[in-house]
């Protein structure tokens, strides 16, 4: 029997190389994800070049922000 849903991992980074940062509040709204370091781990091992950043919330309170980098090339 195969199971086509993509893994948490695979969506996880499909967003990430969309090209729009997340937070683990946006994981776990958007995508259930409880553990979203632990999925981030997993992609970096896996070679992802996945970037994080600490930022403060509205309340003050700071927490980690992942993205990764995505350059454009300018026309010449």
């Amino acid at each position: 029997m195969s199971n086509s849903n993509p893994t948490q991992a695979q969506v996880i980074l499909d967003h990430l190389l969309s090209g729009k940062p997340l937070t683990a509040l946006d994981a776990l709204n958007e995508y259930g994800c409880f553990r979203l370091a632990a999925r981030v781990h997993e992609l970096r091992r896996a070679g992802h070049d996945i970037q994080e950043v600490m930022v403060s919330s509205k309340a003050g309170k700071r927490h980690a922000q992942y993205f990764i980098r995505t350059f454009q090339l300018e026309a010449a």
